[in-house]
Formats: structure tokens, sequence, C-alpha cells
């Protein structure tokens, strides 16, 4: 067989070890496999490279993804789903792997309504995709997170301070949770739950009177001021560069405390770097299901941890909805806020 593989969406650690456990999985079935540069962007422009053994054999410890990205919506138009139909059949595919997140995926879903023989591995360093316990990428960025977060409590407390810590997540707050609970932040501030104000300053000040200093985590997409009007992108996300959640965070902190307040924000740094051994195993193991799917027939499904064992589920089930912080976590995560 001859098999597309492209990956989209935001880049994170793990992506190259699926692209590999593809490949290597593909070679056992004397498969051909063509990487699609650029995500659904490639398949419109029909931008491909070969993908054998020896481009891939040394990947599994980089980061990032060798085949590029994008964030394209080929559903943004009909003409572009169309051309991307046909394209699929212009390149000799005969079926297509989609590595990426909830709108990678939904892409991939609604072709697989339409006929196309395509598979998903999912992506996302938010860990917000619903279907699968978790998706590469996370572990990674968490960990830098983790690692940003003892640098910091050191120089707050060093200088009697507070400090602010921004990381990332737009509408699940699973990686400022993890980051929050593993660190031992003193408050946590999540999408899902409403900023209090007075809850916040409380608890801060009472930490700070008892250790000369504060720590706070906070994500990027919690709603601090009133929403403003933000550029969106191909999938109608807001693009949160500039809302600044950090910072205003620790500009309000130190109004309400009168203590000097920083604020640090550690962005893409996430997204890089070379993948955990967890990340590289789950991104190595979902790429191998990926190609068994294919060959199995189980076109419109993706491939998902489900405790130990990585299974076929439908792409229906795990796009659309996504996965964000229940009040079992929300309840846990107020037991270490002393």
């Amino acid at each position: 067989m001859r098999i597309g593989i492209l990956t989209g969406g935001g880049d994170c650690p793990g992506l190259n070890p699926a692209i590999r456990g593809a490949v290597f999985r593909a070679l056992d079935y004397g498969d051909e496999c063509v990487g699609i540069v650029q995500g659904w962007q490639g398949l419109l422009s029909c931008e491909t490279e070969p993908l054998d053994l020896a481009r891939v054999d040394d990947i599994i410890d980089r980061g990032g993804t060798i085949l590029g990205t994008s964030r394209t919506n080929p559903f943004k138009d009909p003409a572009l789903v169309q051309q991307t139909i046909a394209n699929i059949a212009a390149l000799g595919l005969d079926a297509v792997i989609a590595i990426g997140g909830d709108d990678t995926l939904g892409v991939a879903a609604k072709l697989a309504a339409m006929g196309v023989k395509v598979v998903g591995v999912p992506k996302t360093m938010d860990n917000d995709l619903s279907g699968t316990d978790s998706t590469f990428g996370f572990d990674t960025s968490v960990n830098v997170a983790l690692d940003a977060s003892r640098r910091l409590k050191d120089t707050a407390l060093s200088h009697r301070r507070i400090i602010v810590l921004e990381v990332m997540g737009r509408y699940a707050g699973w990686v400022a949770l993890y980051t929050g609970i593993g660190s031992g932040a003193d408050y946590t501030l999540i999408p899902e739950v409403p900023v209090d104000w007075d809850a916040m300053v409380q608890q801060v000040m009472t930490a700070y009177k008892r250790k000369k200093y504060a720590f706070i985590v906070v994500s990027e997409g919690v709603q601090v001021t009133p929403a403003t009007s933000e550029s969106l992108d191909d999938f109608g996300h807001m693009l949160l560069q500039n809302r600044g959640v950090g910072p205003e965070v620790a500009r309000i902190l130190e109004e309400k405390t009168g203590v000097s307040t920083r604020s640090a924000t550690i962005g893409h740094i996430q997204r890089g770097g070379s993948p955990t051994l967890f990340d590289r195993i789950l991104g190595s193991r979902v790429g191998v299901k990926a190609v068994e799917m294919i060959h199995d027939g189980e076109f419109g499904k993706m491939a998902a941890l489900r405790g130990t064992e990585i299974i076929a589920i439908p792409l229906t089930e795990a796009v659309g909805k996504l996965k964000t912080v229940s009040q079992e976590w929300v309840d846990l995560l107020k037991v270490f806020s002393k």
C-alpha cells in the first residue's frame, strides 16, 4: 500500500516518534510511506517527501515534526474539500494517517464520512482530546513547566516575591493542573474554574506569610478580564499570544497584596525539545497501531490509549467535545492549597 502521513495543528514532542512508528510498521507489510508536508495544506499543494527507513531511523529523540505542520482547514471552503480528495487520488494514496488534535482529527472524521480512507493518531500537549486517556506531548510539556517552576520558586524566595507562571492550555487546564500539583504551587488557575480574587489573595498571602514567597500557576486560557475581540485561526479559535494572562494576574495580585509580584511565560518552550520516554513510547505505539488499523480496514478510527492498551475507536468519539478538567480533579487541587 501507499500510505500518506501528515501532522497538523500545533507541534509537540512525540510527533516524530509517531511518524517513525508508522513507517517502521509499514515496512513489515511492504508498504510505501509518503510524508505530506505541512498538514492538510500539503494535500492542497501536493507537497510531499518520501519516508523511508533512512529518513526516520534517528528521529525518535527529536522534538517537533520533520514533516512540518499548519492549521489549515480545508472545510472552510467546499472547493478545498474536493481538491483535497482529488489530490489524495492524484498522489496515488491508498490511505492517509492524520496525526493531530481535535481540529486535525475533526477534518479527518469529516473526510472519513465522505468515504476517504483515513485513520487518526491523537496528539496534543494540552491533553484535551476525548476518547484517549493521554496524548503524547503532554508529559514532556509538563516536565518543562516543572523545571521552570523550580527555578522560579528559587528566585521568588531569594527576593521575597510572588511569582506567577503562565503555561499553555486554551480551553482545558490539564497542563496548569499537573504543573500546579507537581510543583507544589500555592494557587493554580485553570479555565474550567472562574477566578475568585478574594479566595486567591487570601490563599496567596497565607502562603507568603508562612514561606516568605508564593508561587502561582495560571493557564493561558483563563479569563482574567472581560473578553475583547481577538484574532481567530482557521478553526475559529482565539489567538492567545496577545492576551497576557500571566502579566495581568501578576499586576492585579501586586495591587491587591502590596507584595512585589513578577510573572514568567514559558510559552512555546513547552512545545519544543526532546520528548520524554513516556511520549516516545506512546508516540511509537500509536504510530504502529495506525498502520495496523489501515490493514485491518478500520478507517474513520483513531488509535487511543485506554489503560495500558492501544485500541481503535471511532474518530467521532474523539472530536467535537474537549476533555476538560473534571470536578474530581478540581477537588484534588484544592487539597494542596493550604
